[in-house]
């Protein structure tokens, strides 16, 4: 199966910098592959996309990223490595929060740990593998 173009929603301001050439050689194999368009807001990417399905992650869920039935265009948002996402999306949003499960003893995943875990498995439901 061809694995299609995916768009990356990066929203400023950034924790990182996305022209670091270390970013870039971390992707290279598939760089060429995502459509990166930067938004000033999440305001910015609610009124371009109304019906968008929002998904957000974090380790102050108790629902499981795995319940949830992905489909083409939903929007997977995570917060700052540092600080997750803030408190005024959890109160408008929280029947959308997941989470990844983590065994008591862990104190958590790195932010590309946790894109890389849910996108995985958004795209194998989704059929593109």
């Amino acid at each position: 199966m061809r694995l299609h173009q995916f768009q990356a929603a990066p929203i400023r301001p950034l924790g990182f910098n996305t022209d670091d050439k270390t970013l870039k050689r971390a992707g290279l194999d598939y760089w060429h592959l995502v459509d990166v368009r930067y938004y000033d807001s999440f305001e910015e990417l609610q009124e371009l996309y109304p019906q968008a399905r929002l998904f957000f992650f974090s380790s102050k869920s108790d629902r499981p990223y795995t319940e949830v039935a992905y489909q083409p265009n939903d929007f997977l948002v995570f917060g700052r490595e540092t600080r997750g996402l803030p408190d005024s999306l959890r109160a408008e949003y929280e029947a959308s929060f997941r989470t990844i499960p983590m065994f008591a003893a862990t104190r958590s995943l790195n932010l590309a740990m946790c894109v890389g875990i849910v996108t995985y498995e958004a795209l194998r439901q989704i059929k593109h593998f």
